[in-house]
């Protein structure tokens, strides 16, 4: 067995009670470390369940194992601080290695704190790198702790019992979903346990609160006190013994007892020593409102968090507040008091957090917690809705997201969050999505917004694009219920210009008008018109509008009301024409939202004589589309869980000997060649085209000759070849029709003639049969990871751009969805004469590009084009692939992020 090695990084992650741990692979220096463990660390009776004895020989050998350069051993580590409080080992059994035995040790003292289940996710992702199949371990029948993190990991176990002794089978299937989930549990419950002492403290202090008005420090410290803090307040300040009523002094270490939270109100270049000082005494959580830290500075500060267990809100932080009666924390120097209420809101920018703060409470929606993120160097929008999915309190999540440090994780938690509480976001940077550089197809596809629109889709976000759409659509889903996801509105003014545009505005966001019973005709005034949009005249009365409106309400066909009023002499009370509308209660079995023309801004909620309150907006298009996001969300609502797309019998071992072979032969990575292409496809199951390498005219010919001696039709296509080749049309490098040798010939010396001594070769194919081209493809994102798109393809792809695009990986409804989505789908279903395809095909080459992209990090292009597609099936015809050095990430496996500004922590 040869000498197996794991990179040398490091990863911090979270125990089950919130503290930062290391998690790194064992090497020579760590032996001291890895006996003390084994000898110190446990007690006589744990040593005698980790060796099946109580040989004193055992622990010096073990450390010796797992610290020197045995063949076959992965050994990693767990590390609070300086100190060593677990490892997990495997030994590889076989060669190449399919099971390897495991072992672990946990310190007595950090029992039931996680750390071992923590050890076991690093090792199965380790092991699993290296093509490990299966764990193995022998457990003595009384160690019921190990047998009980078996049995909570949520990989399968196979048990068998031997005078004693358990023998463990567990098949290390990382796609496994009850796998996922599990770790999905772990990680949430870790992560709330964390931000306790951020969002829930008992003791707050402010370092650098300055005797000065109007200083930030001493403006954090008025809020925190003014607004009725609940817990112990204290200031940090060396020259001042009371600050604003609140006892301060001259350091940290001097405080009367450790504060949960310390708001650093310091210079940038004074953070890492203030924040080194506070982890020395114990401090959980940090909000440093300081910006611009250099690298170092960054560096030290994220060191001092994560050796001491801190989490971090910022740097250039506006502060946080938390809302919770029972806590009642403002620290942020935003200029108003968050209103109490149940809407959770994280924004990376400190002023369009003011700028929402001051909407909602202007509108009347208070919040449960307020996280201005700032340079989110640890604590994300993921982290939130976790807390948020926790509180007890929180019925609404706002994000404003300049950017994301695990889009797959941040996917997965919201995909969970918003089955149970809306979660809205404002896409924002739309404005920087141009095409991207790479030459083929898919890549120009896969801008900056696809990628994004593709990740809140698949999240289930309700995503829009401005702080007022934001707020509007918030006021509608936070009062009212949801609306049945056929979206059918019944629009009713009492203007009826105003009606046909709001008509008009529940089309465009993608809401249906009904048809509407003629009897509710009596319920309105002579000459009004009952269809939809209802033109109930200027005649109309409040108490005949309230009438009609209860019997829409009771109609089964209708799913929500628009109202839209203009102010009459007949209508209005006291000059509010929207009194009608207010006499009963807010929520009735369907939304309503109503528009007055007359009214100054975008949006307000009005309190109803019933309790509650109606959103009253002042445009038909900002209802309808808040009424459109709402329908959105019950469609996500009402569509069940979806497992991931399958794609049986990939050849994974195949696809990654080819790859790390091709980027041993060119470390700076590069397009494939023909064959390659051919090959890495092929073992995925894409279904290519019979595709034969040609070096030279006479090989071409021959190759022609024989396509057609073994029954494939008459003509061919000739494609030739070059290194870095991306588009063969445009460079004129394919040749189709070609019926006969002299053909093929001519069309080989025309290459030769142009291309000179650049072509390598030409690529002989059959001629394909008609059907619909298509484009499938996927693009790795740096930050989002595998792209999968699927267009409209052929010569026209990029003119046309008719494409849908989701993050692997795919889901099964994402394969049925994606080609329904296409604004050519007609083409696919038979509409109009056309024949129908295979869409199963369809699914398929999906399926497997998902699989492709997702075992294989280092392919950054796959474009396929065309893809022809007929009834009987599907085949491709072209196939280019660039490949990348990329390391393997698993976005999946539990660690907190480490901010590009910080690198080297």
């Amino acid at each position: 067995m040869s000498t197996v090695h794991l990179p040398r990084t490091t990863a911090e992650a979270l125990l089950a009670d919130g503290t930062t741990v290391s998690i790194r692979p064992l090497g020579p220096n760590d032996h001291r470390a890895v006996l003390g463990l084994h000898t110190d660390g446990m007690s006589e009776e744990s040593r005698r369940m980790r060796f099946f004895g109580v040989s004193r020989n055992a622990p010096a050998q073990a450390a010796d194992r797992l610290c020197g350069e045995c063949p076959g051993v992965l050994a990693i580590g767990a590390w609070a601080g300086e100190e060593l409080i677990g490892e997990a080992d495997c030994e590889l059994l076989d060669d190449p290695p399919e099971t390897a035995e495991l072992a672990l040790a946990v310190a007595d003292r950090w029992h039931h704190r996680g750390a071992a289940t923590l050890l076991l996710e690093h090792l199965v992702h380790a092991a699993r790198a290296h093509g490990v199949r299966f764990f193995e371990a022998d457990v003595l029948f009384g160690n019921r702790a190990v047998l009980q993190v078996f049995a909570d990991l949520g990989l399968p176990v196979e048990r068998r019992f031997e005078q004693g002794e358990v023998r463990l089978r567990v098949p290390l299937d990382e796609t496994d979903e009850r796998y996922r989930a599990a770790v999905d549990e772990r990680g949430r419950r870790a992560d709330v346990a964390s931000l306790a002492a951020l969002l829930r403290p008992a003791s707050v202090a402010v370092v650098g609160a300055s005797r000065r008005e109007g200083s930030v420090g001493r403006t954090v410290l008025g809020k925190i006190r003014r607004g009725g803090f609940t817990g112990t307040l204290l200031a940090v300040n060396p020259h001042a013994g009371e600050i604003d009523g609140v006892p301060a002094y001259p350091s940290v270490a001097a405080l009367p007892a450790v504060p949960d939270l310390v708001v650093l109100a310091v210079p940038a270049a004074a953070v890492p020593g203030v924040a080194e000082e506070c982890g020395a005494v114990g401090v959980r959580a940090l909000v440093v409102l300081a910006a611009g830290l250099g690298a170092e500075e960054a560096r030290r500060l994220m060191a001092a968090c994560r050796r001491h267990s801190m989490r971090l809100v910022g740097p250039n932080s506006l502060g946080l507040a938390q809302a919770d009666p029972a806590v009642r924390l403002d620290a942020e120097f935003g200029g108003a008091f968050p209103r109490t209420g149940t809407a959770g809101l994280a924004v990376q920018s400190g002023g369009v957090g003011i700028a929402l703060l001051q909407r909602l409470a202007w509108l009347g929606i208070g919040v449960s917690s307020f996280v201005s993120l700032g340079d989110k160097y640890d604590v994300s929008g993921n982290d939130l809705l976790q807390w948020w999915e926790s509180d007890g309190r929180t019925d609404l999540a706002l994000l404003h997201l300049e950017s994301f440090g695990n889009p797959r994780a941040f996917a997965r938690t919201a995909r969970r969050v918003t089955r149970t509480i809306p979660v809205l976001t404002v896409d924002a940077g739309r404005s920087v999505a141009g095409r991207r550089g790479a030459a083929s197809h898919t890549a120009a596809a896969a801008t900056p917004t696809v990628t994004r629109e593709a990740l809140f889709r698949q999240a289930g976000i309700t995503a829009v694009h401005s702080i007022d759409e934001l707020v509007q659509a918030a006021a509608l889903l936070h009062t009212q219920p949801l609306i049945a996801p056929r979206g059918a509105v019944a629009v009713v003014s009492n203007a009826g210009g105003i009606g046909i545009l709001a008509a008009d505005a529940c089309a465009e966001a993608g809401l249906e008008l009904p048809e509407l019973p003629q009897g509710l005709a009596g319920l309105l005034p002579a000459g009004a018109s009952v269809r939809n949009p209802v033109d109930t005249t200027a005649a109309i009365g409040p108490v005949e509008l309230t009438h009609f409106l209860r019997a829409l309400e009771r109609d089964p066909a209708i799913d929500a009301i628009l109202v839209c009023l203009v102010p009459t002499a007949l209508f209005t009370r006291d000059g509010d024409p929207a009194h009608a509308l207010l006499e009963g209660p807010a929520r009735r079995r369907v939304p309503i939202a109503a528009v007055l023309l007359d009214q100054q801004v975008p949006v307000r909620l009005r309190d109803c004589a019933f309790g509650g309150a109606l959103p009253v907006y002042s445009d038909a298009v900002a209802a309808a589309r808040a009424l459109g996001h709402a329908r959105e969300r019950a469609r996500r609502l009402a569509e069940p869980s979806s497992a991931p797309a399958d794609a049986p019998d990939c050849d994974r071992r195949t696809a990654r000997s080819l790859v790390d072979g091709y980027l041993t032969a060119h470390p700076e990575g590069g397009w494939l060649d023909p064959l390659s292409t051919a090959d890495l496809l092929t073992a995925y199951g894409l279904p290519l085209t019979t595709s034969v390498w040609a070096r030279d005219e006479d090989a071409a010919v021959a190759t022609a000759a024989g396509l057609r001696g073994r029954g494939h039709a008459g003509e061919v296509a000739l494609k030739a070849y070059w290194p870095g080749q991306v588009h063969k049309s445009v460079a004129g490098a394919v040749r189709t029709g070609l019926a006969t040798d002299d053909d093929v010939r001519a069309a080989y010396r025309d290459f030769t003639r142009r291309f000179g001594a650049e072509l390598a070769g030409a690529v002989v194919q059959p001629m394909a049969a008609p059907g619909v081209e298509l484009l499938a493809g996927v693009v790795q994102d740096r930050v989002f990871g595998p792209l999968v798109v699927l267009g409209l393809g052929g010569t026209a792809a990029d003119v046309l751009a008719d494409r849908v695009a989701r993050l692997a990986p795919l889901s099964e409804r994402d394969l049925t969805t994606m080609p329904a989505e296409l604004r050519s789908a007609p083409l696919l279903s038979g509409d109009g004469g056309t024949p129908l395809v295979d869409l199963a095909a369809v699914r398929s080459v999906l399926a497997r590009l998902s699989r492709l992209a997702d075992d294989v990090p280092e392919l950054v292009e796959a474009d396929l084009n065309p893809v022809i597609v007929r009834p009987d099936g599907a085949v491709c015809v072209d196939a280019r692939v660039r490949l990348e050095p990329r390391p393997s990430f698993d976005p999946y496996l539990r660690r907190l992020r480490r901010p590009a500004a910080a690198e080297g922590t």
